[in-house]
């Protein structure tokens, strides 16, 4: 008879379990007196998620980081950890509609009071903070215009009224920029974008500066019920593993398409960070390492029927409302990500019928361009 030998794996096994097990009550014990130690119940820790919320970490090289069970929990975590009925919370008026629908739909349900500032005066917004004014939430690069903040600018004003930062740094990823050495407190991602990078995860991150503020993340995600599964955190984790190729492919390709639609008449405006007339683009090749995302958007003409012959032309791209997975897709702000915001809202922002938001893939692109020329010449 063989004995057991005991091998350790390259890859970490999926811990599907909702439960760990004790010896004895000395082993309960412990588990509360040396936190981190062992584990107890998947909603307060399991391997899988601790394992993705590390690596995220020292990708985005904070002090502690949690993973939530999905961009949108993430987004809330960190609002809470600095703010509580009472409090006033500013965010840039360029945001993903999600966000904008938490705040000015949800947190001012529980008392909390919500302005929003203008991209014109985002390195100006001093006469909008107030007594009790306790964060700040920005986007590296928003959505869906693809407006890049200065993100050390903005932190310089934040840390001038002793407000803190909280940055999406969901369109960017840590491969682009680091918000955290910028000046940011906390940054977020929805991890179901490009940190999973596959379309098969809905997942969050929390990642802080201070260790005191990851701590508070982490009790709250616990107490809320925010916690991310041990398969969708093993799946993440693997994704992460080519985030630095892929998201070296997406901004190549996105470079390629977004000239080939400027450069296209039926195409009204495109808007990439990576072109040389997009007004923040040397600051954006700077705060980005010479890389500027694989997101862009483009305006065709406002009309419905144009904007559905485009997509039905389309036989590559899925008409999907997500973005950032290795196959291109194509999504439609007015009726998806922004829904939520009331018409003159959406017309503030730009948000018009003819805005078409597209996330590109990691394919050949000359595939893609051969998909969006049938499409433009069936409008």
């Amino acid at each position: 008879m063989f004995a057991a030998v005991f091998i350790s794996p390259k890859v970490t096994p999926i811990y599907q379990t909702s439960v760990f097990t004790f010896e004895d009550l000395n082993a309960l014990e412990a588990y509360f007196e040396q936190p981190g130690q062992s584990y107890m119940y998947s909603r307060n820790g399991n391997p899988n998620t601790d394992e993705l919320a590390e690596d995220v970490n020292q990708l985005e090289r904070g002090q502690g980081a949690v993973a939530t069970s999905s961009g949108m929990s993430a987004i809330l975590t960190a609002l809470l950890v600095y703010c509580q009925a009472g409090d006033h919370v500013l965010s840039a008026e360029e945001v993903y509609g999600g966000s904008a629908a938490l705040l000015s739909q949800e947190l001012t349900r529980m008392g909390v009071q919500i302005t929003f500032v203008p991209m014109a005066e985002m390195y100006s917004f001093e006469a909008q903070i107030q007594p009790n004014t306790k964060v700040m939430l920005v986007e590296t690069i928003s959505n869906p215009k693809m407006t890049v903040l200065d993100i050390a600018k903005v932190a310089q004003v934040c840390q001038a009224k002793d407000v803190k930062l909280v940055v999406d740094n969901t369109f960017a990823s840590p491969v682009i920029t680091r918000p955290l050495e910028l000046g940011a407190d906390m940054v977020i991602h929805s991890v179901t974008k490009y940190l999973s990078g596959h379309s098969d995860v809905t997942a969050g991150v929390v990642i802080a500066k201070e260790a005191t503020d990851a701590q508070r993340a982490k009790q709250i995600v616990v107490a809320w019920g925010l916690t991310l599964s041990p398969f969708e955190s093993w799946l993440a984790a693997r994704g992460l593993k080519t985030l630095k190729l892929r998201m070296r492919q997406h901004s190549e390709n996105a470079l390629v398409l977004a000239t080939y639609l400027q450069q296209h008449p039926k195409v009204g405006e495109v808007f990439y960070p990576g072109l040389p007339d997009h007004p923040q683009h040397e600051m954006a090749a700077t705060q980005g390492n010479g890389q500027f995302g694989g997101m862009l958007s483009f305006r065709i003409t406002d009309d419905v029927e144009t904007v559905n012959r485009f997509l039905r032309g389309l036989t590559h791209m899925p008409f999907a409302p997500s973005l950032a997975g290795v196959v291109s897709s194509i999504s439609y702000p007015k009726g998806t990500s922004h829904r939520a915001l009331t018409p003159e809202q959406r017309e503030n922002l730009g948000i018009t019928i003819g805005l078409i938001r597209l996330s590109v893939g990691i394919e050949e692109p000359e595939e893609l361009i051969a998909d969006l020329e049938k499409a433009l010449a069936a409008i």
